[in-house]
């Protein structure tokens, strides 16, 4: 089941991330069409600030799919830096669900939601003990403190 999820995680942020740099760039165009400005700021200024933008967030969100696709390969959690983007992620993706909520509309909100309990899911479904457990022996022989040390036999 962990492996599914991560895969789905990698997928989802991969189709958000050029979701995201799609929609800033498409803002930037009609910024720039409209020839709108915002408290006299310059509108080329804008657009090539809402270009980047949506160039900077797709590249982030990719980098993130890229960490849960590396889950999904080594079924092993991810570590380091790869762990905190994907913790990262799941704190933006919180963040915006809950700006989403009272800007955009439930449903903005409830996909945000989704995204966010998959990341989490793939981070959480891995802190669990992976892999065969081996016991370590103990000083008095023991294969682990709950297990009576067991007593070498002779042939």
């Amino acid at each position: 089941m962990r492996r599914p999820v991560a895969l789905t995680t990698a997928v989802v942020l991969f189709v958000e991330a050029f979701g995201v740099a799609l929609l800033n760039w498409f803002l930037g165009v009609v910024v720039d069409r409209q020839d709108m400005s915002l408290a006299g700021l310059d509108p080329s200024a804008m657009s090539v600030s809402s270009k980047a933008g949506g160039v900077v967030f797709g590249l982030y969100f990719a980098v993130c799919g890229v960490a849960a696709l590396l889950v999904a390969i080594r079924d092993r959690a991810p570590a380091g830096l790869w762990r905190i983007l994907l913790i990262s992620a799941a704190v933006v993706h919180a963040l915006l669900g809950a700006f989403a909520a009272g800007l955009v509309g439930w449903g903005a909100f409830a996909a945000l939601m989704v995204i966010f309990g998959l990341i989490l899911l793939t981070l959480m479904t891995y802190d669990a003990v992976e892999g065969p457990v081996e016991e370590k022996k103990h000083e008095d022989g023991g294969g682990s403190p709950l297990t009576p040390p067991v007593a070498p036999t002779t042939p």
